[in-house]
């Protein structure tokens, strides 16, 4: 219970003005510019966009700049923005197999169609401070390097129209003679399509249902957007629990896309641990660019609108039993950016969110929807905790009247025992009557 707090106005303006003097720092230090941040700290813009549910890097970097690095309160408001933006029109699922790679993994196979592309990654560095990154000391050697790269991956971007026949999609990404890179494939095979092929991979699925999957082989948007309209949108109807069934995977999904990266990776990883009967393989990683369409009113065909970047995950676990055959289940993650932990993560747990479609004993908490749906929103996480250092002074009263009584009838009973036995009967725990009979003389 809350209550009323009088006054006060001075000391939270001036508290304000404190926070922007901690946030802008000395005056003498440059102030900070949004395309410092968006270009320079590309990851907190892409974290911060991921769980706000919105793709705008300037605005997620003016969020960061306003938060002072808070990455959560740059959620909060950067979340609070978009529930003031007008819905127009929905638009077209974005096409991850015409992704415009960056990036592109497999962990599952060596030689994988179209080639491993290995991109930009923490995966193989040592992990070690870099000192030449101290202000004005960078060498000239890491600039060139990043020159030499930046060229070779627009020289390999560009070739993506010279490369639209289907024997170049096949021919793996190699360096050509003068020592470039040679144009990365406009679109790549799933690396899990020989498992497909064989039989060992589970049913083709689509998380918008049959009519979208069919609409999509087929190459048809507007029944494709027709489609999809009947998936429900977390953002606008309440989440129902158990949430469990199949077609409850759109949901899970939204829910986990906008999680709290940190809670996902310890869901994750508890079922790694074996909270849980997940032991995932990646199957295919990426990253890149997507087109993003829509179908105006007045018109029948997609008008594209621009492009986002986007980092995909399906990982594979070996299933052996009773819902189908022993085959690979997949899991899948998608997330804004450059976020390749939340996106495994995310896989990880919405493969062990299936355990009740896939007919699996729930043996940890990352595989029960309600835990996991329920706890992963960094906003609502975040609100419920901290909203304790707020004026709770009635509860708090309540709490130490209930205290001191409780307190006060104990002490009472320690220095009164007569008091105490007479509470209770004769004292001798016997049955009433007579206070010594037996239980026949009571009766």
């Amino acid at each position: 219970m809350y209550v009323a707090v009088k006054g006060g106005e001075q000391a939270i303006a001036a508290a304000h003005a404190l926070l922007h003097e901690e946030r802008r720092g000395p005056g003498d230090i440059p102030d900070l510019s949004l395309d410092q941040i968006g270009h320079q700290l590309k990851f907190a813009v892409d974290r911060v966009m991921a769980e706000a549910s919105l793709y705008n890097p300037r605005l997620a970097a003016l969020a960061i700049k306003q938060a002072a690095g808070d990455l959560q309160e740059a959620v909060f408001l950067l979340r609070a923005y978009r529930t003031t933006l007008p819905r127009f029109v929905p638009s077209l699922p974005v096409n991850t197999d015409r992704m415009r790679i960056s990036r592109r993994i497999s962990a599952t196979w060596k030689d994988l169609p179209g080639g491993q592309i290995l991109g930009s990654t923490f995966d193989y560095t040592h992990r070690l401070l870099d000192r030449t990154l101290v202000a004005g000391t960078e060498t000239d050697t890491a600039a060139a390097g990043r020159t030499q790269a930046g060229a070779d991956r627009t020289q390999a971007q560009a070739g993506h129209e010279d490369a639209a026949s289907p024997a170049a999609s096949a021919v793996a990404p190699d360096w050509q003679a003068d020592g470039h890179l040679a144009p990365i494939p406009p679109v790549m095979p799933r690396a899990a399509l020989a498992l497909e092929q064989d039989g060992l991979l589970e049913r083709s699925w689509s998380v918008a249902g049959p009519d979208a999957q069919a609409a999509s082989e087929a190459s048809d948007p507007c029944s494709l957007q027709k489609a999809c309209q009947d998936i429900p949108d977390i953002t606008r109807d309440p989440l129902e629990l158990p949430c469990n069934r199949p077609e409850d995977r759109p949901l899970r999904l939204q829910m986990l896309a906008r999680s709290d990266e940190g809670f996902l990776l310890a869901m994750a990883y508890s079922t790694q641990r074996g909270f849980g009967a997940v032991h995932p393989f990646t199957s295919e990683l990426r990253r890149g660019f997507v087109e993003v369409s829509l179908i105006p009113e007045e018109l029948d065909f997609p008008v594209v609108l621009g492009e986002l970047e986007l980092t995909e995950c399906i990982t594979i676990s070996r299933y052996t039993g009773t819902a189908c055959e022993p085959c690979f289940t997949q899991g899948y993650g998608l997330a804004f950016g450059n976020n390749e932990r939340k996106a495994i993560s995310m896989s990880i747990v919405d493969r062990a969110l299936r355990a009740h479609e896939m007919e699996e004993e729930e043996t940890g908490p990352g595989q029960n929807p309600e835990f996991v749906l329920l706890h992963g929103d960094s906003v609502d996480a975040s609100g419920f905790v901290q909203h304790i250092k707020l004026p709770h002074y009635v509860d708090f009263q309540a709490e130490l009247s209930l205290i001191r009584e409780l307190r006060g009838r104990k002490t009472h009973k320690e220095t009164d025992p007569d008091e105490t036995n007479a509470e209770t009967g004769n004292g001798t725990g016997t049955v009433p009557g007579n206070g010594t009979g037996s239980v026949e003389d009571a009766r």
